[in-house]
């Protein structure tokens, strides 16, 4: 007899949608699985067995087969021994065919009968909803599972037992209530940065329009502080952003209990990451640290210590908001829309003119420093800002006035004037920068003249101009003047050569 049921199985953060079978023949016994599975889906077999004997229940003699379908995709991961144990159960009459065939299920299981919890149970969820299923998961997945909402049908028990009681009518099983909704500010606050007020002042404008920002300074300036207080500026998830942001983590396995907040995601991996670590994939596809980043800060310490080509990996992913990530089997796609901020010291001492200090090696040290990060990937840093040493004076002053909530709350306006227009002006396309960003006619002539002298690429005459918006955008501005122009220019890093070029035009202009 054979018997059927659905499970999904992972390419990147989507959840594809698996029939499982199970079938008893004739001869030898055997117990085999079939469909392009790895080595712990492969494993399920031992752990079924146990887990039926746990609960008083034996395979039939014979051989039996279990088919993943379709067979030409990868199967991975522990949470196919549920769908197959009710396969098997229904193919022995334990609990209805009918029943079996109309779920979804996943769930890793123990040896004892029990389900253990495995990622990947919202997004499971959602598939299960898509396809008009019932859905059956591991009773610690059942509060992540119940976010999916709807009128999805949810079983969530915690042994094999309470399953089988439940479909013979004996213990119903209710269904799960959603986790938590953390809606936490961050406690950390602008006020105890002291100084600084440029990089404060860049930090917001890179708030307001979700651009990329690079703090370069010496040691114990407050770079890595103002960055940790970044996600205090940002507004909360929308709702659309929260289920985005929240199927990613409950893929690489970081929701507990079904708990979601919304709070932005913040992610700061340490400059030995890996480019797996840092973009996903690796022999087990799993979303990495830009993808966890998703509508949130991915910042990196120490930016010339990551190795160049994890950096160079992140060009595509801050144009395009995607990561694709090709095997010979398949193309797997991550979102990936972050926000980069990154810190670095001037040089490898990290003195250079710190102070009127000299670096110890010279020029060199900062140019072979600095020269570790390349060009293509400087070129999208929207702002370049300059973080010098904090003096013991500064220390000495009372907090300032304004902190994280003023700051904030100037961030959300200039945010909603941008979802007015429909999206974040660091996502404007060129045609949508001609329309909301064109500066006025003392704009568009400095930044003409300073795109000559700067060098500045295509690319980042199209990035001054999103700046120049979200400057205008905070100063309740309808149109982008001289003065937002000549902002968004002071925050921008010349092209190599461009501060030559730009000293020679300023000779000229004296001659």
């Amino acid at each position: 007899m054979a018997a059927g049921t659905k499970t999904i199985a992972f390419e990147g953060a989507e959840a594809r949608r698996v029939e499982v079978e199970a079938q008893f023949t004739g001869g030898q016994p055997a117990f085999m699985v079939v469909g392009l599975a790895d080595k712990a889906v492969a494993e399920s077999r031992e752990r079924v067995r146990a887990a039926f004997a746990a609960i008083g229940l034996s395979l039939p003699p014979g051989r039996v087969i279990v088919n993943l379908a379709p067979a030409d995709r990868p199967k991975e991961g522990a949470h196919f021994d549920l769908p197959i144990a009710i396969c098997l159960m229904a193919a022995m009459d334990v609990i209805p065919p009918d029943a079996a065939a109309d779920h979804l299920a996943m769930g890793e299981l123990g040896l004892d009968g029990s389900i253990n919890a495995t990622p990947g149970a919202l997004p499971a969820a959602m598939a299960a909803s898509r396809h008009d299923l019932g859905f059956i998961c591991p009773e610690a997945c059942g509060p992540e599972a119940a976010w999916a909402g709807g009128d999805l049908s949810i079983l969530a028990p915690a042994s094999l037992i309470q399953l089988v009681n439940h479909f013979k009518g004996r213990q119903m099983l209710s269904r799960p209530v959603p986790g938590d909704l953390i809606d936490a500010r961050p406690d950390l606050d602008l006020k105890d940065v002291k100084g600084q007020e440029s990089a404060k002042r860049a930090l917001e404008i890179a708030a307001a329009g979700s651009h990329n920002l690079l703090m370069t300074g010496p040691p114990g300036s407050g770079k890595s502080m103002m960055a940790a207080r970044l996600p205090g500026l940002l507004p909360p998830l929308s709702a659309e952003e929260l289920l985005d942001v929240s199927m990613i983590a409950s893929v690489a396995g970081l929701l507990e209990r079904g708990r979601l907040t919304r709070s932005r995601p913040f992610r700061s991996p340490h400059h030995s990451a890996s480019m797996a670590a840092m973009v996903g994939g690796g022999q087990r596809a799993k979303p990495g640290e830009a993808s966890l980043a998703h509508h949130g800060v991915l910042f990196l310490d120490e930016l010339p210590e990551f190795h160049p080509q994890v950096l160079d990996s992140l060009r595509q992913p801050l144009e395009t908001g995607e990561i694709v990530v090709a095997r010979a089997n398949a193309h797997i796609a991550y979102p990936a829309r972050f926000q980069l901020v990154a810190a670095m010291n001037p040089c490898r001492c990290g003195w250079a003119g710190a102070n009127g200090e000299a670096c110890k090696r010279g020029p060199r040290c900062a140019a072979d420093y600095q020269a570790r990060v390349s060009g293509p990937l400087m070129d999208r840093i929207d702002l370049h800002v300059e973080v010098p040493p904090v003096t013991p004076a500064d220390l000495a002053l009372p907090s300032p006035p304004e902190g994280t909530e003023e700051a904030a709350t100037r961030v959300a306006l200039a945010r909603t004037a941008q979802a007015e227009r429909g999206r974040l002006n660091s996502q404007l396309t060129t045609d949508l920068i001609d329309h909301v960003a064109e500066p006025d006619r003392g704009g568009q002539q400095l930044i003409n003249q300073a795109a000559e002298l700067m060098g500045l690429t295509a690319r980042g005459y199209h990035r001054v101009l999103r700046v120049a918006r979200t400057i205008a955008d905070l100063d309740g501005s309808d149109g982008v003047r001289r003065v937002h122009v000549a902002e968004a220019l002071s925050l921008r890093r010349a092209a190599p050569g461009g501060e030559m070029r730009a000293a020679s035009g300023r000779a000229m202009r004296t001659v």
